[in-house]
Formats: structure tokens, C-alpha cells, sequence
């Protein structure tokens, strides 16, 4: 997609990277807040790693969303009626184009470009340097009053490494695009996600064979429960978090049953600690023996998989379905106060000292959906232009924000992974971003 990019000059303007569902809603938001931006992205068009032909997408053929459409959509643009309840990532590809469209988006970037470098200028206020390569191979480096981060978080796997070595196809989930490559062979799924149990479905029906190896246990929740999607259910009840917790255990015992029956291990951590698993065919195909569940990889050797447990197997191709790691390889990980497996950000956005640099959809939260991240733009958006105004708030915030801060876990204590440095409570993350959003559209200079 060949977009018209605005001719207003760098003066002024914000660099804004990716155009993904999280950089539309910050293109979106900037827009409505009057300040000058111009994007990049890597891709020829909208919608991130939804866009299974992207150059960085980490989209399969049989992909869908694990969350409801209702419970994801952007609130002022909601999807057709039509739309299925778990649309597929083409539904999803066409949603994220026709947002684009509808809220006049496309001008404002340039596409097939990849940024290269962002380099400050100087202290918070000073700007940003930002290097790009366009489509032809021409490298650009323009000056910007601030940079806004949006390249997503599911593009950079995590390999893991296994001591000895395989023979057959080992390979990375992101790597995953069709059946097809599965089609009469002995198929490992190291992993259990969401990605993992989806692959390992499409194994059942295509390989020959499919053992899943896992490393700890998992909470599974089917995706209808009442004859509604699970995730609308009791949405209008308002509880305590420990309650809630009971309540919903009880329920996936009615609906999911007990998986160590089938062999899956028992969780180590309680619900919502990590991530459910939102898939019931993959307890449905372990009732009927399609699938065996192994214990942890301990070593390759040739073909023979050997598992922590003392048992081995043999197989033609190894699936990684063990997800991703944040990557920002334009930009100095020192310049984003990175802390562990993540950078720790002020509403996992906002820089504690610079004023200039943001990362948005850098959060994740069981049912935050698209909207969660339209509030956290919005929240980003106003407090840019609140301090162009002098609004009193956008000053509060900028003392809150400078002074120690803890992610927003509402109290629970997520296991210690990669992905879920940056998890949050969703009630608790959306009330301090509303609050503050409604913060900033009260106060006046």
C-alpha cells in the first residue's frame, strides 16, 4: 500500500513506528489531539502481524482470536454482525484496513519502510534522530520532536536450545504458516499456549502423529460456555478478584474437566496467574488418544526426542511453540529503562524522565482487547498535548510518572516468564488509564 504521506516538514512532528492495531489506535488518537506525527512501517499495508503475508508476521493459516470480537474490538469501530465470534486473521487483516481507511489513516505513513536507527539528540525535549530504509533500499534520516514505539511484541521468538542435536525439521512456531508442512509426519509441539494447542490440533488432523511436551501445566477454557463466548460471561458482575477466581474455576471444571486425566500436569501457579489456554479441542483429541502429552525435553539424538521423565520418542519435525521475546532492535535498550524481561514504563507506555519517547501495546491483560489499548493511546495522546497547553494534569502526570512506580498487577503475582513481564490486571490497568484520561480532558491551563 502506497500511502500520501503529509508534506509538513519534521518540525514539530512525532515519529511514530508500526501500524499494527496498537499504532492505528496511537495514529488515531494523535490525530484527534491535534499533534503532527508520520509513521513507518515496515510492511506495504495496515494491520501488523495480523497480515500473514507481512515480512515479520507470525500468522498460521488456521490462526483465530482466542478472545471474542466483542470483547476485542475498538469501541467506536465495531465489527459487522456477520463477523464470527472468533474471527480468522483475514477477518481481522480487513478490520484493521477498514479502521485505517475509516479514521483517514493511510496518509499519514510510509510503507516498506523499516527504521533502521532512533537516536536522541540529546536530554528529553532535545528530539530524535530516526534512520530509515525505504522500499527501494534508500536509507533517510530525519529529525523528530519524539518518538512513539509501536512495532507490537510477538515477532522476536524465543528458541529455546536443547542439549544434543536433531536430525529432522526443528523449528520455531513463527515459522508456522500452513498444514501443510505437517502432512505425514511424526510431529513434537514443545509448548503449550495458545499457538502451541492450535498447531498441535491442525498435527492431529495432518501429521501422522503428534505428542505435545510440556513443562508445566495450563488452565484450559473453552471458547463457548452457556452457548455464549466465555469470555462475555458474567462480564456485568463485578468481583472481588479472589471470588472471581473461585467462581471461575468451578466453571472450567463443569466445562473443561480435570486435563490431568488426560495427562496434562497439574498447574503449578492459580488461575489468571499466566496466561489460559483458550481451547477445548486440544482436551477433546487427548480423550480420544489423538495425542500424547510428554514430559519436558531433556536431550535430542538424532530423531529420538528424550524427555525429563526418563521416555523418548521419535519424530520427523520438532514445533517450538514457545513464544516471543520484546524486540526493539532500533533503539538502545538503556533508553527504555529496561528492567528484567521488559522495559518498565508508567503504564507500560510512558518513559519515567524523557517526555519524548513512548511504547504502546507494550501490555498485556486477560480480556484488555483492542479498546485497552485505544485507552492507553488516548492516555499517551493527551498527555503530549497537555503539555503543549499547559494543562495542569499532563504536569501531575509528568511528576506521578518521574517518581517510583509499580506495573499494574492489581495484586497478582504472575509467574516469572518472558511474556508476562509486561502482563497487568485489566480492571485495575484500565481504571488508572481512564482515570487519567478523564484527568486530562478536566483540566485547563
Amino acid at each position: 500500500m502506497t500511502g500520501e504521506v503529509s508534506s509538513a516538514g519534521a518540525d514539530g512532528e512525532i515519529a511514530l513506528i508500526g501500524a499494527g492495531p496498537s499504532g492505528l489506535a496511537m495514529a488515531k488518537t494523535l490525530i484527534e489531539q491535534g499533534i503532527a506525527f508520520r509513521g513507518f512501517e515496515l510492511n506495504g499495508d495496515v494491520g501488523g502481524l495480523w497480515d500473514i503475508e507481512g515480512p515479520r508476521s507470525t500468522m498460521y493459516e488456521t490462526a483465530h482470536l482466542i478472545s471474542s470480537k466483542r470483547m476485542t474490538e475498538f469501541a467506536d469501530f465495531p465489527m459487522a454482525d456477520g463477523v464470527a465470534d472468533y474471527p480468522s486473521h483475514r477477518e481481522m487483516r480487513h478490520y484493521f484496513r477498514a479502521f485505517a481507511r475509516h479514521f483517514d489513516l493511510y496518509r499519514h505513513f510510509h510503507f516498506d519502510a523499516e527504521v533502521l536507527r532512533a537516536e536522541p539528540k540529546g536530554k528529553s525535549g532535545d528530539g530524535w534522530t530516526i534512520t530509515w530504509r525505504d522500499g527501494e533500499g534508500a536509507e533517510h534520516s530525519e529529525d523528530f520532536a519524539g518518538l512513539i514505539i509501536a512495532n507490537g511484541t510477538l515477532s522476536e521468538p524465543n528458541m529455546p536450545q536443547f542439549a544434543g542435536s536433531f536430525s529432522g525439521e526443528f523449528l520455531h512456531s513463527s515459522a508456522y504458516r500452513s498444514p501443510s508442512i505437517l502432512a505425514g509426519k511424526r510431529v513434537l509441539i514443545v509448548g503449550g499456549g495458545n499457538s502451541g494447542c492450535d498447531i498441535a490440533v491442525d498435527a492431529i488432523h495432518h501429521g501422522a502423529s503428534c505428542d505435545i511436551s510440556l513443562r508445566r501445566g495450563y488452565y484450559f477454557v473453552p471458547k463457548y460456555i452457556f452457548g455464549k463466548p466465555a469470555d462475555t460471561v458474567g462480564g456485568a458482575l463485578s468481583l472481588p478478584s479472589w471470588l472471581k477466581r473461585r467462581i471461575d474455576g468451578l466453571i472450567l471444571k463443569w466445562f473443561a474437566g480435570d486435563p490431568q486425566k488426560y495427562g496434562f500436569p497439574a498447574p503449578d501457579y492459580a488461575l489468571y496467574e499466566s496466561h489460559p489456554v483458550v481451547n477445548s479441542l486440544i482436551l477433546f483429541h487427548a480423550g480420544h488418544g489423538d495425542i500424547r502429552v510428554r514430559a519436558d525435553v531433556r536431550h535430542f539424538d538424532g530423531n529420538t526426542v528424550h524427555f525429563s521423565d526418563g521416555t523418548s520418542g521419535d519424530y520427523d519435525l520438532v514445533l517450538a511453540a514457545t513464544g516471543y521475546k520484546l524486540h526493539y532492535p532500533f533503539i538502545d535498550n538503556t533508553l527504555l529503562n529496561w528492567q528484567g524481561d521488559a522495559p518498565h514504563l508508567f503504564m507500560n507506555a510512558m518513559h519515567p524522565t524523557r517526555d519524548d519517547l513512548f511504547v504502546i501495546g507494550m501490555v498485556e491483560a486477560l480480556g484488555l482487547g483492542w479498546q485497552g489499548r485505544h485507552e492507553q493511546a488516548e492516555m499517551v495522546a493527551r498527555y503530549i498535548a497537555g503539555l503543549r497547553d499547559g494543562n495542569p494534569a499532563a504536569l501531575a502526570i509528568r511528576a506521578e510518572k518521574a517518581k517510583a512506580f509499580e506495573r499494574l498487577t492489581g495484586g497478582r503475582h504472575y509467574i516469572d516468564l518472558p511474556r508476562m513481564a509486561y502482563y497487568v490486571d485489566k480492571k485495575t490497568f484500565r481504571s488508572a488509564v481512564t482515570r487519567r484520561i478523564g484527568q486530562l480532558k478536566g483540566a485547563r491551563p
